[in-house]
């Protein structure tokens, strides 16, 4: 690690030699500016020149233990294994913050202070956290669903500095389609979700257009913590015909009191993703976070490799699943049409 530290050190000032001093990145301490752009280049070179028989370091940090998220990092190990860089090559420090930003931020500081050769950054909150906290070192992060609003990097593109990774973006009106088949008639929708959380504001907005556009009204409930949930939940029950929240962190931990809430007031919970179905949620449209962890894993591996991360943009995944949880559609007295079925992922 030691020779890992001296030779991006060398690199860095010789940069700074000639080239003097960069310019701005994006309008966010956490937005790389062109400097540490140079940095990561020469950061990922001196990770490929590790000292003989010296382990990788790579920290990976999660905001909360969540199905969704434990089968992204889940993947991420399994694939990096299958690429070269299992246990044998590589230390992975994983560390989860159990919902406390205090503490997320202490992680990445650590990771910052023990030299860590990658970040590998889980969910939008880890991702902020780690670019505001070791903001020297390489970041690939995994399941930010908009990574321009969270201030992580200005073009997916063409990322500007040491961070990219991928977005787990849905089809917000692929979803709202599914709702339009599976329960007909609905022209009031509540929208779910922390206002805190980027990832939940930036597809919250896109289901405002959506709705706008068709003719749908909507009301929004926000929540700060997964307690609030239930209480949120009840005063939506009330006034709307269905409830959509998106892959929010904060309610998919308290999806099983929501799936509850909603079933007793008969009012059906379209989600952001699988888990938030498998959860009880009535349905999605979205994307396999196996595959996710499998393309993060793979981004992993080029910058391990030397690869600069200016010519690894961020991926979004395009093949959607339809997912729906037929024993809370027969809790809410819906039937579910032959067609979806015969295309869709089934949980009982």
């Amino acid at each position: 690690m030691k020779k890992l530290l001296t030779s991006l050190l060398t690199a860095t000032l010789s940069l700074s030699l000639l080239a003097g001093c960069g310019g701005s990145g994006a309008a966010s301490s956490a937005a790389p500016s062109s400097e540490a752009a140079g940095a990561g280049s020469s950061a990922s070179q001196a990770v490929q020149e590790t000292a003989d028989g010296e382990k990788l370091q790579v920290g990976i940090v999660q905001i909360m233990e969540h199905p969704s998220l434990d089968q992204i990092r889940t993947s991420f190990l399994e694939e990096m294994e299958r690429l070269g860089y299992g246990e044998d090559k590589v230390d992975y420090d994983y560390q989860t913050a159990s919902s406390d930003a205090s503490l997320l931020n202490s992680i990445c500081q650590k990771f910052a202070g023990d030299g860590k050769d990658l970040i590998v950054a889980i969910a939008t909150p880890s991702a902020q956290a780690a670019a505001a906290n070791a903001p020297d070192i390489p970041l690939v992060f995994a399941a930010v669903t908009d990574p321009v609003a969270a201030q992580l990097l200005s073009d997916p593109d063409h990322p500007d500095g040491i961070i990219t990774g991928t977005s787990d973006a849905i089809p917000v009106d692929q979803v709202f389609d599914l709702m339009g088949q599976l329960t007909p008639g609905v022209t009031n929708v509540g929208f779910l979700y922390n206002l805190s959380e980027p990832n939940s504001v930036s597809v919250i907005e896109e289901a405002k257009a959506y709705c706008d556009a068709n003719g749908i009204e909507y009301i929004e409930s926000n929540v700060t913590t997964s307690g609030e949930v239930q209480q949120a939940a009840q005063a939506l029950a009330g006034q709307c015909q269905a409830i959509y929240s998106p892959i929010d962190n904060t309610v998919a931990t308290a999806m099983p009191v929501l799936s509850e809430t909603a079933i007793a007031a008969q009012i059906p919970v379209y989600v952001g993703a699988d888990s938030m179905v498998i959860d009880g949620g009535l349905a999605t449209v979205g994307i396999n976070y196996v595959q996710l962890g499998n393309q993060t894993a793979a981004m992993a591996a080029q910058v391990l490799e030397g690869t600069p991360i200016s010519d690894i943009p961020v991926e979004t995944l395009d093949n959607f699943a339809t997912v729906v949880n037929t024993t809370t559609a027969e809790a809410l007295g819906i039937t579910i049409p032959e067609e979806i079925l015969a295309s869709a992922t089934v949980v009982e």
